[in-house]
């Protein structure tokens, strides 16, 4: 495509017109959506408790998996061999050090947030 060519397309001497109808429709949309009650919030607060014993109950299965616990839940032998090789590897580098020090500075950050907003 030539340079003239693609001049001639962006800077025509045509007017472009919008639809019959076009403005009016759009208008009618943006009138509809201010008069529109705001969406209901998530609720954080409510659902936080479960979502912490989620990633609580998570955590406790792969630190035992990691620890080698024989307990009566799973062990590494009874997993396939490419997730125990993944949590020995994840083992030897400290996983579960690493898991809890991003546990404690999200909680951290996440209170001071709240607490911040809070007082706004």
């Amino acid at each position: 495509m030539a340079q003239d060519d693609l001049d001639r397309i962006l800077f025509g001497e045509q007017e472009i017109m919008p639809s019959s109808g076009f403005v009016a429709e759009v208008m009618a949309a943006v009138q509809r959506e201010a008069v529109a009650p705001p969406a209901i919030p998530f609720p954080w607060k409510r659902a936080l408790p479960g979502i912490a014993a989620a990633v609580s109950a998570v955590a406790l299965v792969l630190g035992s998996l990691l620890m080698g616990a024989k307990a009566h839940g799973p062990t590494l032998a009874d997993l396939p061999p490419g997730v125990t090789s993944v949590l020995h590897v994840a083992h030897q580098m400290g996983a579960g050090w690493i898991a809890i020090a991003l546990v404690i500075s999200l909680v951290s950050v996440k209170l001071a947030t709240g607490l911040a907003v809070g007082r706004t």
